[in-house]
């Protein structure tokens, strides 16, 4: 296992899309493509998506296939898991996707001020009321979104954990954002479209278990 990791690790670093820096390395200057995404990298001037905690980043890899007119950016910081969607991208010769290893937390030092148009959280790992604070839905992550989208710009959350949902739905009150969409079962209220079609590995595990699968979108 860690020889596939190793390899895996050596092999992401070889495709033209992908970048990583370090902690320290933001804390004294910003990421070299900050607020330079659209023209330096993408070349257009097309809207910026971002997929956060991606894991596999199968969010990317689908959506970027069926929406070339956006470019979308993959962002966890284990590069292995994020391996399976860039090896799939580089396969494909997807020319509208990135990817960024680079903790969530220094998000504000990868992206200008209204850079980004649309926030994804896809199945984030929930974590227990003692550690709210680390949730990315929290106040603490929701103040590093607003530094880098645009106004009215989206975000969108899905899990399987209602009181992740629940506590999310809190938030957006606090923050008095718009809600736009607010399921509870989204396969049951919304039945086939672009919200269930494009499946992550943990939703696929989730729905094998029983569980229901919440969606949020809302704008700030």
């Amino acid at each position: 296992m860690a020889r596939k990791k190793l390899q895996r690790f050596e092999e992401i670093q070889t495709f033209p899309f992908y970048f990583e820096t370090g902690y320290f390395t933001l804390q004294q200057c910003p990421f070299p493509l900050k607020g330079k995404w659209r023209n330096d990298f993408f070349g257009n001037d097309n809207p910026l998506v971002l997929e956060l905690a991606c894991g596999k980043a199968e969010y990317t890899v689908e959506m970027a296939q069926r929406f070339t007119n956006k470019n979308f950016i993959a962002i966890d910081i284990k590069s292995d898991r994020m391996w399976v969607g860039a090896n799939k991208a580089n396969n494909l010769g997807l020319k509208n996707v990135a990817f960024l290893r680079v903790p969530i937390g220094l998000i504000e030092h990868c992206f200008d001020k209204n850079e980004v148009d649309e926030i994804w959280i896809t199945f984030p790992d929930p974590q227990p009321q003692s550690r709210v604070s680390k949730r990315l839905t929290s106040p603490r992550f929701i103040n590093r979104y607003l530094k880098i989208l645009k106004p009215q710009g989206l975000i969108h959350l899905k899990t399987d954990d209602g009181d992740l949902f629940n506590y999310t739905l809190e938030i957006l009150k606090s923050f008095n954002f718009k809600l736009l969409e607010c399921n509870y079962d989204v396969y049951k209220e919304r039945g086939d479209d672009i919200i269930t079609q494009v499946q992550t590995f943990y939703e696929k595990m989730w729905l094998s278990q029983g569980k229901t699968i919440k969606y949020l979108a809302f704008q700030i």
